[in-house]
C-alpha cells in the first residue's frame, strides 16, 4: 500500500540524490543556529550545495523536533499568492475546507514541533518573507530552514552563507589528498571509472581543477563524470582554454559566479547537438517527469522520438538528469540550474513557445486518460501518478489562463481533474484555479459547464452547499443553452447531493434518483452513478428505511468490486457500516468501517477517512468502551478542524458527533473525557487510523479495542 507521504510524521525529505562531503565546520554552525533561531536562510551562488546542506542538517536534526522535517520545493512556483498553499500540500495537509489557506496552515502548524525546510526561495523573495514572518508568529513550535541565493530580509531572520569547497593551499599545512573538493571530485569520478586511483600521478592535475573550478560542487561533478572520456589533465586542459578565453586576455580567474557558468557551458559543450536539443527542451517540465512525458514533449524537428530514450539515458550519464524510481515508475528531472540554462538555450532557439504547447497538450491527454481510468481496476496508480505530476500540472494549467485563446484548454485541464481536487486532497486549489478560469471564460459552452458541475461538486466537499447550489443552477441553465444534456444530469445530482448535506430529504431523493436513472447504463460511474447510490442510500437511511439502503449499497460495492473500483467502494462500504449500526448489527458495522478505513488509506482522502473514524468511535461506545471513543472522537474533531469542514456543515452528521461526544462525556465523567480527547488531539493521521483499527494510544497502554 502506498501511503502519502505527508502522513508520516517524520516527514517527506527527498533522498539526497547529489553527494555531499566535507562541511563538518559549516553544518555545525547551522546546528547551532538552528538550536537558537527560528528563522534561519541559507545563502549562496548557484551549484555551491545550498539544497543538499540543508537536507543533509535537517536529517542531521530530525529527532530534535517532536513533529518531524518537512519539506517544501519552491523551484518552479511562479505566482507569489501560491506560496503558502505550496507549503500546505507538502506538509500533506488535504486543503479541503472552504476557509482562508493562512487560516488553516496557521492552525495546522499552531500545537506542533516541526523543522519546515523550504528550498529556493529567491525567486519569491517578498511573499517568502510575509509568509514565514506570519507563520512564525502564529506558531511557536515552528522553525524554518530556508535556502535562497539571497537573504529574504524578514524579521528575526538569520543567514548562514554555504561557501564553496575548501580547494587545495585554502588550509595551510592540508594534505592534497584529503581535501574536501579533491575528495568530492574523486567521489563522483570513481562512480564512472570504478578502478580511479588517485596518486602522485594524477594529483597535481585534480587539485588545480578543484582550484580553477573554485570549488563549486556542481562545476566539480560536472567535470568528473567527464572521466568517463577524458583524463584529469585534458579536462583541465580544455577548462582552462575555455576560461582563458572567457577571462580575456589576461588569462586572469573569472569571478565565482562566472565559473558555474562557465563549467556548465562547457559540459553543454561536449553533449552531442542531440543531447543539447534534449537538454532544452526538457527545461519546460517543473519538478519531474516520465519518459514518455520527454518523448512527446521533446521529440520532432531533428530529434527522432525514437532517440529520445537513449539520449535522456546520456544525460544521466553525464549527471545533466538526475534519475530516480518512484512508486508509479523511473523519473527524471533537470538541477534547477541546469534547468535555467537549457531553458535560456530554448529561448535562444526560438522554441520555447513550441514546447511549452507541447507540454500543455501532453498534460490535456494524461488528464483526459486519468479520468478514464478513475473508476478502473489502475485507480491507485493514477492517484500516485497525478499527485506525483502536480507540480507540472500546475505549469500547464498556467500557459492556459494565461496565453490568449487557451481558456478553453484550461477548462477542459481543470474539469478533467475533477477526482483530483475532490479525491486527493487539492479541493482548495482546484477551487481557485476553477473560480479564475470561469471568471476568465464567460461564454457558456460544454466545457464551462463541466467546470461548473466540478466547481460544485468541490464546493459540496468544502461543505459550501450555498456556492456548490449556486454552481449547479448556473450549470443546468447554461447546459440547456449550449444542449448538453449529460452537464444538465450531472449539474441534477449536484443540486441533490447539496440538498442531501441540507437534510432536505424530499428534494434529495428525487434528484439522486434521476441522476441514477440516467447513469444506470454503467458507462459512467464516476462522479454521476456510484456517488448518487452512497448519497441516496444515506437518504434513506435518514428516512428511517436501512433495509432498502442496503439493498443498493451491496449493488453498489458488486459493481466497485466488478470494475476494481477502490474510492468509491470504500464509501460505500462507510455507508453500509452506518446502516448496520442503525440496525443494531455492531459488529457488522465496526468491520465495514474499518474496512472502509483500510481501503481509504490508499488515497489522502481526509473527508472520508473523517466520517469513517466517526462511525468506528460512535459503535466503540456501543459496545462499551467509552475511552476509545473519546480518543477517536478527539482525533476526529482535530481532523475536521484542521481540514475545516466540519462534517461538511451537514445538520445529520453535526448531530451525530455531537452526541457521541456528549455521552462519552457522560459515560467516563469530565476529567476522564478530557484526558482521552486531548489524548486523541495529538495524534498524527496514522497514529488516529491505526487506533480506529483496533491498535493502541501511541506512548500509552493498549486502548479497548
Amino acid at each position: 500500500m502506498a501511503t502519502p507521504s505527508g502522513w508520516r510524521r517524520d516527514g517527506n525529505l527527498p533522498n539526497e540524490l547529489t553527494s555531499f562531503v566535507g562541511r563538518t565546520r559549516l553544518l555545525t554552525t547551522l546546528r547551532q543556529r538552528l538550536g537558537r533561531h527560528r528563522l534561519v536562510t541559507v545563502t549562496g551562488i548557484g551549484g555551491v550545495g545550498k539544497s543538499r546542506t540543508a537536507l543533509r542538517i535537517a536529517r542531521l536534526v530530525r529527532g530534535e523536533f517532536k513533529d518531524g522535517v518537512w519539506f517544501a520545493d519552491l523551484t518552479r512556483l511562479q505566482d507569489p499568492g501560491m506560496v503558502r498553499h505550496t507549503i500546505s500540500s507538502a506538509l500533506g495537509i488535504a486543503d479541503q475546507s472552504s476557509r482562508s489557506a493562512d487560516e488553516t496552515l496557521a492552525e495546522w502548524l499552531a500545537d506542533r514541533e516541526i523543522l519546515l525546510v523550504i528550498d529556493t526561495c529567491e525567486h519569491l523573495v517578498g511573499a517568502c518573507a510575509t509568509v514565514f514572518e506570519d507563520l512564525l508568529s502564529r506558531a511557536g513550535g515552528l522553525t524554518i530552514l530556508a535556502t535562497s541565493r539571497q537573504s529574504l530580509n524578514a524579521g528575526g531572520e538569520h543567514t548562514v552563507t554555504v561557501p564553496p569547497l575548501n580547494v587545495p593551499g585554502d588550509l595551510p599545512g592540508e594534505n592534497v589528498f584529503t581535501n574536501e573538493a579533491v575528495q568530492l571530485f574523486v567521489e563522483r569520478a570513481s562512480a564512472v571509472v570504478p578502478n580511479l586511483v588517485l596518486d602522485e600521478h594524477n594529483i597535481d592535475a585534480v587539485a588545480e581543477l578543484c582550484r580553477r573550478l573554485d570549488g563549486i560542487p556542481l562545476a566539480i561533478e560536472l567535470a568528473a563524470v567527464r572521466m568517463r572520456a577524458l583524463s584529469v589533465e585534458q579536462i583541465l586542459g580544455l577548462l582552462a582554454d575555455r576560461f582563458s578565453l572567457l577571462a580575456g586576455a589576461s588569462r586572469t580567474a573569472l569571478p565565482r559566479h562566472q565559473t558555474l557558468r562557465a563549467a556548465i557551458g562547457w559540459s553543454h559543450e561536449l553533449c552531442e547537438p542531440a543531447e543539447r536539443l534534449l537538454w532544452a527542451r526538457l527545461s519546460v517540465f517543473a519538478g519531474d517527469f516520465e519518459l514518455d512525458a520527454a518523448r512527446y514533449v521533446c521529440a520532432g524537428d531533428n530529434l527522432p522520438e525514437d532517440d529520445v530514450m537513449d539520449l535522456v539515458s546520456s544525460l544521466v550519464e553525464k549527471s545533466i538528469l538526475l534519475s530516480e524510481g518512484t512508486a508509479s515508475g523511473q523519473r527524471y528531472r533537470l538541477i534547477d540550474t541546469l534547468r535555467q540554462y537549457g531553458e535560456e538555450w530554448l529561448k535562444k532557439l526560438g522554441e520555447t513557445d513550441r514546447v511549452r504547447e507541447r507540454h500543455r497538450d501532453y498534460y490535456l491527454q494524461l488528464a483526459k486518460q486519468s479520468e478514464d481510468a478513475w473508476s478502473g481496476a489502475r485507480q491507485v496508480y493514477w492517484y500516485l501518478r497525478m499527485r506525483r505530476e502536480h507540480d507540472n500540472i500546475r505549469v500547464a494549467l498556467d500557459h492556459c489562463l494565461n496565453v490568449p485563446g487557451q481558456m478553453q484548454n484550461g477548462l477542459r485541464l481543470l474539469s478533467s481533474l475533477w477526482f483530483m481536487w475532490v479525491a486527493c486532497g487539492l479541493a482548495r486549489e482546484g477551487r481557485l484555479y476553477l473560480e479564475r478560469a470561469l471568471e476568465l471564460a464567460p461564454t457558456p459552452s460544454s466545457e464551462r459547464c463541466k467546470a461548473l458541475w466540478v466547481l460544485s461538486y468541490i464546493s459540496s466537499a468544502q461543505g459550501n452547499t450555498a456556492g456548490a447550489i449556486e454552481a449547479a443552477e448556473e450549470c443546468s441553465s447554461e447546459a440547456v443553452r449550449v444542449g448538453d444534456s449529460g452537464a444538465v444530469i450531472l449539474s441534477t445530482k449536484m443540486l441533490g447531493t447539496a440538498a442531501f448535506l441540507q437534510g432536505d430529504l424530499q428534494k434529495a431523493s428525487a434528484l439522486l434518483g434521476v441522476a441514477i436513472e440516467f447513469h444506470k447504463s454503467g458507462r459512467e460511474l464516476n462522479p454521476g452513478l456510484l456517488p448518487s447510490i452512497v448519497e441516496l442510500s444515506m437518504v434513506l437511511l435518514m428516512q428511517n428505511n436501512p433495509v432498502e439502503a442496503e439493498t443498493l449499497l451491496r449493488d453498489c460495492i458488486s459493481v466497485c468490486g466488478q470494475r476494481g473500483e477502490l474510492w468509491l467502494r470504500s464509501y460505500a462500504i462507510y455507508a453500509l457500516a452506518c446502516v448496520h449500526q442503525a440496525m443494531g448489527r455492531g459488529e457488522e458495522a465496526m468491520a465495514n468501517a474499518r474496512e472502509a478505513l483500510s481501503l481509504k488509506r490508499h488515497f489522502h482522502d481526509v473527508l472520508g477517512i473523517g466520517l469513517a473514524i466517526e462511525v468506528v468511535a460512535k459503535q466503540a461506545l456501543n459496545d462499551g468502551r467509552p475511552l476509545l471513543a473519546s480518543q477517536l472522537m478527539g482525533a476526529g474533531q482535530a481532523l475536521w478542524r484542521t481540514f475545516g469542514l466540519p462534517q461538511m456543515n451537514s445538520p445529520f452528521f453535526n448531530t451525530e458527533h455531537d452526541r457521541c461526544v456528549k455521552e462519552c462525556r457522560r459515560v467516563l465523567g469530565d476529567e476522564a473525557h478530557e484526558k482521552a480527547f486531548a489524548s486523541g488531539r495529538r495524534m498524527s493521521m496514522e497514529e488516529l487510523i491505526e487506533l480506529a483499527l483496533g491498535g493502541q494510544e501511541p506512548g500509552g497502554p493498549p486502548s479497548q479495542a
